[in-house]
Formats: structure tokens, C-alpha cells, sequence
């Protein structure tokens, strides 16, 4: 890739380096003919000395020159300036012959045009002098009658500027696509880098090009898609993780009812002399697990058909005050049946939210089954609504045992449990906060657990109220 575009501006500016040529010579074409076209015009033109020159030089007419910024001398055969009008470059009365003869050879270098002519009746030389706007000495002349040698020196001294001039040129030219080049290739070189990388798998590759070009929204832009796919790849490589934890959770939980369904069951088949006491204790083993590996499924269904597209909401406008009251009122004879106190805080006036009160009714009920089951007796519930930034909050709350630090990330997984064991007994399905954070997502709220203060757990459910 480098190679190519390298390769390819060095032929645009081979180009660029001949049309530059061509453009040098027509440039002192049209130097020589612009040069034509205003000589007429210019004032050095319009008053030569030949124009204004008498034999008498008392009876020349300066005027002219002097009004257009010139002037007029005249020098006789004496060297002596008889005659002065306007601009003097001379500076002087008289002048020796070094003097003059130096005048006349270095006049060409001087910032003046000065025509000078001889009048051989008068013996006198006329000076007409205008200052030079801009002057530029190129020209090539050749004589045929010239020295051999002399031309051979002057032709190769022409070649040697004019082979300099294009070598000059051309490595100005090979440079410049050069770094013209680098400034394409080598941006182009990282970010084909990054995206080998990427396809190598390497989701971290990042280009860093440092600069504030269209360039920098290129790698910006592929900064952006790698960020992306790498965030796409570890959800999916979580969501791989998630669900084989899943399943092995849901084999787990439903291999201990399973196997003692199958072995009560088989024990009924073969124990032939049992009384009817225990036979009543067996078959109620096997309901028992029975209930518990159906509500284990039907949790699971629940769970699934919340993820589903077709899972819908029967919402209504609901007094969320007076809801939470009668749902307190129904949880207050389950509390204190279980010895545990209760603490309610919930406004007089209506604050009402569009909810589906049979599935919201889930959410409240989980989060009490948890409290009743992983706390002492004794354990104080507390149940506060407020309104903050026009959402209706609700803190469930417990002073008890709370829930381990490493589990708060991960207590609204499914299957998460705080008794580690597993224990049948002590804990639930490892479902009921998933389903009730799923809920409470549903509504456009949310359910999380925020850290208490001394000890026990906060669960604050979200939910947006309706404004009046």
C-alpha cells in the first residue's frame, strides 16, 4: 500500500515538475511581450532624447521630462554640465574624463534609465534621466560572428544553469511527494495495523494518530467501532457466562427435588410392610418437592416470558399512596405471625404513576419473602415513600443480617443467592429479585439495592409519577 501511493504521487509531481517548466519558459514569453506592450506607455518612451535634442541646447524643452518626475543634462565636449533641468544624478559642475566614462559604463546599474545621445553640431551630449519603476536585465543574444571558442564557453556555462535549475527542481519535486506521501501512507499504515489487529481478535487495538485532519475523524470513527465491538464481545462473552451459570443452577435446584421425588417414590414401590404414618410422611416429601420444583419452573417461565417481545403491561392511573397501604396492610399480619416489627411512612396525598398493580404487587411481596426469610425474628421492616425529581421512591428496608458485599453487583442475577449453600430450607429460588427488578424495569423505573448505613439492606424501587 505504501509503495503504491508513494509511487504514485512521485508521478503526479514528475508532472507538476514538467508543467513547471513549461510554466518557467512561458513565463519570460509573456515577460517580453507584456514588456512590448507597455513600452509605449511608459513616460522613458514618451520623452526620449532624440524627441526633445536641438543643436542649440538653450533652445531644448525640458518641460515635459521635469513635470513627469525626470530630468535634462548636458554635457559639452569639456565634460562640463552647461545645461541642468529637474532630476540631477549627476551632482556635479564638471567632470573628468574618468569621471564621465565611468558615468556612461555604469549607468545600466544604477536605478535610473538614462538615454543619452550625442549632438555633433552642438559638440555636446544630451541626458535625459527617469527614475526606473522596474527593471529586469534578461536577454539572449547571439552572434553568429561571435569567437567558436567564446560560444562553446557560453553555451556550456547555459547548459550547466539550465541543468542545475531543473536538477534543483526536480529534487524539490521528489521531496515534497515524499513527504506528501508519508503524510497519507503512514496514517493509513496504523490504522491498517489497528485493523489487523481487530480481525486477529485483538478488541483493545486503538490508533492514536495525532493529528486534526479528516484523518483524526477516520480514527476516531474506528476508536469508536472497536470500542463497540469490544463492549458487544465481553456482553456476549458475559451473557455465554450467564447462562451457563444458569443452567447448571437450574440443574442443581432441580436435581435435589427430582432425586428425592425418585427416591421417596421408589421407596413406596419397595418397602412393602410400612405403616400409614410413614407412608403419609413419604408422600408428602414427594409433594413437598413436588410444589418446589414447580415453582421453580414456573418462576423460570415467568422470568422468560418478562425477556420476551410480547411481554405487555396492564397499566392503569393508580394512587401509588394508597396502593403501598393496602399493600402494607396485607404484609402486616405475615410480619408479625414471623415476630417481626414494621415501620410505615407513606404521604397522605395522592401521588399517582401508571402501574400494573397485580405484576408491581410481585415486587413488594419478593422483597418481604426475603427479608422473613434470611432474617432473625425481631428484625424491624420499614417502608418509606417520597418523591424526588418527579419519581416516586419507595425504600424497603431491614436492619438484619444484609447481604454480603461481594453479592451487591450481583444479587439481581437469577440464582443468586445469599446462603451460598443452597439450602432448600433457608432460601428461595434465586429468582424472586431478578423477576421483581424485571418488573420494576417494565413500568420505566427500577429496583436496586443501596448500601445501609449501619447494617440490614435498602431496596429502592424507582418509578416516574404522573405530573398534573
Amino acid at each position: 500500500m505504501k509503495r503504491k501511493l508513494s509511487n504514485q504521487f512521485l508521478i503526479n509531481f514528475l508532472v507538476i515538475f514538467l508543467l513547471t517548466i513549461l510554466d518557467t519558459a512561458l513565463a519570460f514569453v509573456l515577460l517580453s511581450f507584456a514588456s512590448r506592450l507597455i513600452s509605449g506607455s511608459l513616460v522613458k518612451n514618451q520623452y526620449p532624447a532624440s524627441a526633445i535634442i536641438k543643436e542649440d541646447y538653450r533652445q531644448i524643452d525640458a518641460s515635459g521630462v521635469v513635470e513627469n518626475g525626470g530630468g535634462v543634462q548636458v554635457v559639452d565636449k569639456e565634460y562640463r554640465v552647461v545645461y541642468s533641468r529637474g532630476l540631477d544624478t549627476i551632482g556635479k559642475d564638471k567632470l573628468t574624463v574618468e569621471e564621465f566614462t565611468a558615468f556612461l559604463t555604469q549607468s545600466k546599474s544604477r536605478p535610473y534609465h538614462y538615454d543619452i545621445l550625442y549632438q555633433p553640431n552642438g559638440e555636446f551630449w544630451l541626458i535625459v534621466t527617469f527614475p526606473t519603476s522596474i527593471r529586469l536585465d534578461f536577454s539572449l543574444v547571439y552572434n553568429k560572428e561571435a569567437a567558436t571558442a567564446d560560444f562553446m564557453r557560453a553555451g556550456w556555462t547555459i547548459a550547466f544553469v539550465v541543468l542545475t535549475y531543473l536538477l534543483i527542481l526536480a529534487l524539490f519535486a521528489f521531496i515534497y511527494s515524499r513527504i506528501t506521501a508519508a503524510s497519507i501512507t503512514v496514517p493509513l499504515k496504523k490504522l491498517r495495523d489497528g485493523t489487523r489487529l481487530l480481525r486477529e481478535g485483538d478488541y483493545s487495538a486503538r490508533v492514536d494518530l495525532r493529528l486534526k485532519n479528516e484523518f483524526a475523524e477516520l480514527q476516531n470513527t474506528f476508536n469508536d467501532m472497536a470500542a463497540r465491538i469490544e463492549h458487544e464481545i465481553s456482553l456476549r462473552k458475559k451473557s455465554e457466562e450467564d447462562r451457563k451459570r444458569l443452567i447448571l443452577d437450574i440443574s442443581h435446584d432441580l436435581k435435589n427435588p427430582m432425586s428425592s421425588i425418585q427416591g421417596y417414590a421408589e421407596l413406596l414401590l419397595k418397602k412393602e410392610n410400612m405403616t400409614g404414618q410413614e407412608r403419609n410422611e413419604y408422600l408428602e416429601v414427594i409433594i413437598s418437592n413436588s410444589k418446589r420444583a414447580n415453582r421453580l419452573l414456573a418462576e423460570l417461565f415467568e422470568l422468560s416470558r418478562m425477556d420476551s417481545p410480547e411481554f405487555s403491561l396492564n397499566l392503569a392511573k393508580t394512587d401509588i399512596c394508597e396502593y403501598i397501604r393496602q399493600m402494607c396492610g396485607e404484609l402486616v399480619p405475615q410480619l408479625e405471625r414471623e415476630g417481626f416489627r414494621h415501620e410505615f411512612d407513606i404521604p397522605e396525598e395522592s401521588i399517582f404513576v401508571m402501574l400494573d398493580t397485580d405484576r408491581f404487587s410481585r415486587v413488594v411481596q419478593n422483597l418481604a419473602n426475603n427479608a422473613l426469610r434470611y432474617n432473625p425474628p425481631g428484625t424491624l421492616v420499614t417502608l418509606n415513600l417520597t418523591v424526588q425529581d418527579d419519581k416516586g421512591i419507595i425504600d424497603f428496608s431491614d436492619d438484619g443480617i444484609g447481604i454480603p458485599a461481594h453479592l451487591t453487583d450481583d444479587i439481581f442475577k437469577p440464582f443468586v443467592r445469599a446462603d451460598n449453600s443452597r439450602n432448600s430450607k433457608t432460601g428461595g429460588s434465586g429468582l424472586g429479585l431478578s423477576i421483581a427488578k424485571r418488573i420494576a424495569e417494565a413500568h420505566g423505573g427500577d429496583l436496586k439495592l443501596c448500601s445501609g448505613e449501619n447494617k440490614g439492606s435498602i431496596f429502592r424501587i424507582t418509578l416516574p409519577i404522573i405530573l398534573h
